[in-house]
């Protein structure tokens, strides 16, 4: 039996926190930091390996066999189908190490599909917490995207790709368009925290090929928050789960990014 879902998001909250004060240690001391190499930009400290290793300890409880899937450690698959939680345990590692705000995130995942998840920001002490069907809030406050619908008043969120990512090829040519019919673009370091603050109004949208892990709580703020989330194409989340190439925004910025992505090759799930 699934526990309510407002005591798993206390206990996924007391989690977030907990490793948000181990993170910290870190993060205050960022220049001593020892890190390491996954690939090209993407980094890995002791901190993601213990941060992920303290959230799984700490969730352990709620369902023990309920499966695992984290950035550090080879998932877990549990006895119980229905149940997965997804966790990034820092996102933004980049920013981590050069001591700019990070986020740590965890979902839950019911038959293949988010319902509910926090997203912590240590360095802000933000807490956002999100339920499916029951809103999306910041420590305590109901969020709603932003209305702003000139497009000389977007202010829109994205990552610059590298080169062996699928968006990479015409990236910066269509960013260059986007940008000259804008107020500005803004590149956070986290996909997590973009989609947090679309889902406050910070951003009026976002665009990125980032990862489920990344963002599985991220999009579900925004979607509780009245935005809407798509691939670059229009098509829905069993679409972007997969390629990874997703847009979250108010609805106007939505549709102006549909709009100027469309030259964008398709992307199909392997």
């Amino acid at each position: 039996m699934t526990p309510n879902t407002g005591f798993l998001i206390d206990h996924m909250s007391r989690a977030a926190r907990a490793a948000g004060a181990l993170t910290l240690d870190a993060f205050r001391d960022f220049r001593r930091m020892e890190i390491g190499h996954k690939g090209p930009a993407d980094f890995v400290t002791d901190s993601d390996r213990a941060s992920e290793q303290l959230i799984r300890e700490h969730l352990r409880p709620l369902g023990a066999d309920w499966s695992f899937r984290g950035e550090e450690f080879a998932p877990y698959s549990g006895s119980d189908p229905h149940h997965e939680w997804l966790v990034d345990p820092i996102d933004g590692t980049t920013n981590f190490i050069n001591g700019l705000d990070y986020t740590i995130s965890i979902a839950l995942r019911r038959d293949g599909e988010t319902v509910c998840g926090v997203l912590y920001n240590p360095v802000a002490d933000e807490m956002f917490t999100v339920e499916r069907g029951s809103g999306a809030f910041a420590n305590g406050k109901r969020l709603t995207v932003s209305d702003r619908v000139d497009p000389r008043l977007f202010n829109i969120g994205t990552g610059l790709p590298t080169s062996g990512l699928f968006t990479h090829g015409g990236f910066y040519s269509r960013l260059d368009r986007i940008r000259d019919q804008i107020g500005a673009i803004r590149i956070i370091g986290s996909s997590a925290n973009s989609c947090a603050h679309v889902a406050d109004g910070r951003l009026t949208g976002y665009f990125e090929e980032s990862g489920l892990l990344d963002w599985a709580v991220g999009v579900l703020l925004v979607t509780e928050a009245g935005g809407i989330v798509t691939d670059w194409w229009s098509r829905d989340r069993h679409f972007y789960e997969k390629t990874g190439t997703v847009i979250a925004a108010n609805p106007a910025t939505h549709a102006f990014l549909i709009e100027q992505l469309a030259d964008a090759p398709r992307k199909d799930p392997a």
